[in-house]
Order: C-alpha cells, then sequence, then structure tokens
C-alpha cells in the first residue's frame, strides 16, 4: 500500500523526485477550495482547454460546476510542476480505446512520459502519476440501496462474499471492490463500458490479484475509499 498521499493546498506545490520504476506517485486536493496551488479557482478557465471549459459550462449547479473545475486545474498544476510547464500549456489526450478503437482510452498527455489518472467524488479528487499506465479511483461510501443495486453485477463470488456478510458492513466492502475494479479497468483504459463482472478484485480487505497489474488500496478520509493499479514491468 502507497502510505503516503501527498496535498495540494492553495500554495504552489513543493514536488518531490518525479514517479519511477519503484512505484506511482498520488496527489490530493479539497475540490471545494477556493484557490489551488496559486490559482484561484474562480479563474480556472484561463487555464482548462475547450474541451474542458464545455464540460464546465454544461453543469447546472454552481457546487458541481465548482468541484469539475478544481478537479481539473488541481490536475493541470501537478502535471506542469512535473513537466516543467505552465499549466495552460499542458496538454490532455485520449489513447485509443482498446475495445473499440475510439479516442477515448487512457488519459495521456503529449508533454512528456508521465501516465497519469483522475479520480474526484465528492468533495476530494485523486491524481495518480507513474511511469506505466495507471488507473485510480476515489468513491464515498456508498447507500445500501446502492449495495442492492449492483449487488448481483459483480462477479459471482464478490456478489457472494457480500451477500454473506452483515448488512452494516456491506457497505464498505462494496466500496472495496468498486474502487479497485474501477481503477483497475482505468489502468487498462477499458473503463465501465463492458460492465463490473471482471476482474475479480475481491471485496476482502486485501485486493485479489489481476495479471498484469499491481492492485492496491489507499488511504482515504472518513467515508471515502480509494485504490490505485499500476501496470507491471513487463519481464
Amino acid at each position: 500500500m502507497i502510505e503516503h498521499v501527498n496535498q495540494l493546498g492553495g500554495e504552489p506545490p513543493h514536488i518531490g523526485p518525479s514517479p519511477d520504476d519503484s512505484g506511482p506517485v498520488v496527489w490530493a486536493w479539497d475540490t471545494t477550495a477556493d484557490t489551488l496551488g496559486g490559482h484561484p479557482v474562480k479563474d480556472a478557465a484561463t487555464i482548462l482547454d475547450a474541451d474542458e471549459r464545455t464540460r464546465a459550462a454544461r453543469m447546472i449547479k454552481p457546487a458541481d460546476r465548482h468541484r469539475y473545475l478544481a478537479a481539473h486545474l488541481g490536475l493541470r498544476i501537478i502535471l506542469a510542476a512535473y513537466l516543467n510547464l505552465p499549466p495552460e500549456r499542458v496538454r490532455l489526450t485520449r489513447e485509443d480505446c482498446p475495445t473499440c478503437g475510439g479516442p477515448h482510452g487512457r488519459p495521456a498527455t503529449p508533454d512528456g512520459p508521465l501516465h497519469y489518472n483522475l479520480s474526484h467524488s465528492g468533495d476530494l479528487a485523486y491524481l495518480a502519476l507513474a511511469t506505466r499506465p495507471v488507473g485510480i479511483d476515489i468513491e464515498r461510501t456508498p447507500t445500501p440501496q446502492a449495495v442492492t443495486d449492483v449487488l448481483h453485477t459483480l462477479h459471482p463470488e464478490e456478489t457472494t462474499e457480500l451477500a454473506s456478510l452483515p448488512e452494516a458492513q456491506r457497505p464498505q466492502a462494496l466500496a472495496r471492490v468498486w474502487t479497485r475494479k474501477e481503477a483497475a479497468l482505468k489502468a487498462t483504459g477499458h473503463g465501465l463500458a463492458q460492465g463490473l463482472t471482471h476482474p475479480y478484485v475481491s471485496s476482502h480487505p486485501t485486493p485479489a490479484s489481476i495479471p498484469g497489474y499491481t492492485l492496491t488500496d489507499l488511504p482515504a478520509p472518513h467515508g471515502y475509499t480509494a485504490a490505485l493499479a499500476t501496470a507491471n514491468d513487463p519481464e
């Protein structure tokens, strides 16, 4: 497990060494903050690209729009620090989807060798940076109704594991399954388009092994669960 998650606050980030083959780097920040990395969130439109601005403009609720702007502003600030670029100069692209070939696979930047992945939920954003394909996910603890809704869409072993738990323990166990599975699917570039059945990630405190990837749980504040998946070094 990664023991330390770097925190982005209102001041410019003090970054350490870049990610290397020994492992990824993870950052987190509060998406309700008014200032991130020395940049006011209200001025994020001057830094984000046209696609990001369009997506933000489509959000009806001001609070949702602010969280989205803060999440993507933080992403650019941190990437820029590692790439030695101004945040507005960082280019964000997508790899081809491994399922259909469309331009909506893993996120990428042509400005450097780093792989990255962003996730935001509630008031938090998590960002993973690595030298190999990586996926990250953070989620708020689901409700008991959410457990009922998705229970039978999971891998059969995960469904059995969750159903065998006392009802009060199921939301946290589902949170482990969901974040691990989404992190893994984001790392492969498949996303949730093919459903939640595979891969099997386990609801137990220790994640299951996934061929070709290392899956770990991340430290997260109370009420949240987070996980990280990183491609293994080719033999």
